[in-house]
């Protein structure tokens, strides 16, 4: 028994070296996860940073910005047009200031939703005057090409190549040759869309009668037919009748109505011989012109 002590001994100390060895190799473990860890954070912000100024940079391709024309003075009054642009397109236009009160208020009301529209149909300022409001029309074409240029010098001080009047074939003030009354939109990247938007303006038809205007000979009274901004017919649904009054009607009718088409205003000349019918055919054109907001 006295010998077997000393292998004892020595079994207990190898037993014990063997668990100090185990407990060494245990620890090595438990540091890993924390440099691996810290190894994996370091690409995980790198990625984060880079993902930054991509953002940023799409959103200011994709961004609105609204930017306010000039003030047109015209005779009537002042008129000034703001617009909203997102990705280098006109989205939305309004008049921001337009002649007010009476006669040229109602003009304006008439014509200053057309002209909105047609502004961002066209994108561009090369829109069609709007019959009867002949210096609104030219007032807000003027502030919207003051309001085109400025989203062009904003847009080649950013460096950005695709802004409005940029010379691309689809932005605003690009030289558009026909107008929304043509129910086009040449150029347009949504070429069909715009296209629709023109065409249903276009085939929007109305029948207007203006007032009757009271002559010496009987009374005139004229109605007209108006698509797309235009007169496409006018009509006479009064004229003096009986005799030599009702000969002159029947003779300087026709050709009257055929006038008021072709100058697509009242300014139009007084048949000779029947100066009476012609007067009052021209306040009643122009009273039905008024009412048609053109």
């Amino acid at each position: 028994m006295r010998k077997s002590h000393p292998i004892r001994r020595a079994v207990l100390a190898g037993a014990a070296t063997v668990s100090g060895i185990v407990l060494l190799l245990s620890l090595k473990p438990a540091s890993d996860p924390a440099s691996a860890s810290a190894a994996g954070a370091a690409p995980q912000r790198t990625a984060a940073a880079q993902e930054s100024p991509q953002g940023g940079s799409g959103a200011q391709r994709t961004g609105t910005q609204s930017v306010t024309g000039d003030v047109a003075r015209t005779q009537y009054g002042d008129v000034q047009v703001r617009l909203t642009v997102s990705g280098g397109r006109i989205t939305a236009a309004e008049a921001v200031q337009a002649p007010q009160g009476g006669v040229s208020g109602q003009k304006s009301d008439l014509a200053v939703p057309r002209l909105n529209q047609e502004a961002v149909t066209a994108q561009s300022a090369d829109i069609d005057t709007v019959s009867g409001a002949t210096y609104t029309s030219g007032g807000y074409k003027k502030s919207l090409q003051s309001a085109l240029d400025k989203v062009k010098a904003d847009s080649s001080a950013s460096g950005q190549a695709s802004g409005p009047a940029s010379g691309q074939a689809s932005g605003p003030a690009s030289g558009q040759a026909s107008g929304p009354a043509s129910g086009q939109a040449p150029g347009s990247p949504s070429g069909s869309s715009s296209s629709g938007a023109a065409g249903s303006q276009a085939a929007q038809t109305r029948t207007v009668t203006g007032e009757a205007a009271q002559t010496q000979y009987g009374p005139v009274q004229v109605r007209i037919t108006v698509s797309g901004g235009r007169i496409t017919k006018a009509e006479t649904v009064q004229a003096p009748q009986g005799g030599v009054s009702g000969q002159k009607s029947d003779l300087a009718v026709p050709r009257l109505n055929q006038e008021a088409v072709t100058a697509q205003s009242a300014d139009i000349d007084t048949v000779s011989g029947a100066t009476y019918t012609s007067g009052g055919y021209k306040k009643s054109l122009q009273s039905a012109l008024d009412k048609a907001g053109g």
